[in-house]
């Protein structure tokens, strides 16, 4: 049975996605024209063309061969999948896998995602993988790193020294070769996929990105050693962190079933105070909140005048 769909709107940005540990994890940017993970393949992910695999595990990457098979389908292009190198391969044998099941291979691309490399989707967005702290094992040992991924606005913005220049000066500069302009970058959503604690969090793009999705999978207090060895973040991580990320909105993801989303909430806002907490929320209390703002709405719109 799917996940409910969460919506969460901050300042022009708006995200649709579920997120559960082990079930499945997904968010879209529509507006972007992107997602992260992929989780069973929903129709929200498959609008979208492109798709940044943050690593293999099921409920994060279970939908990839249903994603190429409902674009081709739908008579749409085939998309664009990116994942750590390591799994290219793999991907394309799954596909490969399908097509003796189903008759037929749907066609794809399957790029690598490196650290560090941007990812261009228009003039003025690229996606920049980084590392994260999050493994996976394949069946003959190797170890695939996570990644996480920012979308990142891209301006010119004309060079300080310049201000004062007329329009007709500025002009001949450029006729003569002169970079008059600078590279100025707007980090709107970083997206961290499964991770424990790390080095990531430092990173200007990550912790000054609009909306930061952070995995948040353990709250209880007794649930510290299962967060460290699966490579997860407990709240104990997000509490130490937090003064360091100057994020508008913290989207918290992957909670684990073992704790209520009720109590996670009520957890969440004994450890990190009121005031903090109304800048982090969790992805699927999203879909709660707004749920219940419509009950009230339709609730006082049935009264009558004075009621």
């Amino acid at each position: 049975m799917p996940l409910p769909l969460a919506e969460f709107n901050f300042e022009g940005l708006r995200i649709l996605g579920s997120s559960l540990a082990g079930e499945e994890t997904f968010v879209t940017a529509p507006a972007l024209n992107l997602a992260f993970d992929i989780g069973r393949g929903s129709r929200e992910v498959v609008a979208m063309d492109h798709i940044f695999l943050t690593h293999g595990h099921m409920d994060h990457a279970a939908g990839l061969a249903y994603y190429f098979a409902q674009r081709l389908f739908l008579d749409n292009e085939p998309g664009h999948l990116y994942v750590p190198e390591a799994l290219v391969e793999p991907a394309r044998r799954l596909l490969r896998a399908w097509a003796d099941i189903d008759g037929h291979e749907p066609p794809a691309n399957i790029h690598p995602a490196v650290p560090g490399q941007d990812v261009v989707l228009r003039r003025d967005l690229v996606v920049r993988p980084f590392k994260v702290n999050h493994q996976c094992r394949r069946h003959d040992r190797t170890v695939v790193e996570g990644l996480g991924y920012a979308a990142i606005e891209v301006r010119r913005k004309l060079k300080p020294e310049y201000h004062d220049l007329t329009e007709p000066q500025i002009i001949e500069l450029r006729k003569k070769g002169v970079e008059v302009t600078r590279r100025v970058e707007l980090p709107l959503i970083a997206y961290c996929g499964d991770t424990g604690p790390g080095p990531f969090l430092e990173l200007d793009y990550v912790r000054n990105a609009r909306l930061l999705l952070l995995e948040c999978t353990f709250v209880d207090p007794g649930h510290v050693a299962r967060a460290r060895a699966g490579y997860h973040m407990h709240i104990n991580d997000l509490r130490e962190a937090l003064p360091r990320l100057n994020n508008g909105r913290i989207i918290l993801t992957h909670l684990s079933r073992r704790t209520a989303l009720p109590e996670a909430v009520a957890i969440l806002r004994r450890e990190l105070g009121a005031e903090a907490a109304e800048r982090v929320t969790f992805l699927m209390d999203a879909r709660q909140r707004g749920r219940a703002r419509a009950r009230h709405r339709d609730h006082s719109e049935a009264q009558p005048p004075g009621a």
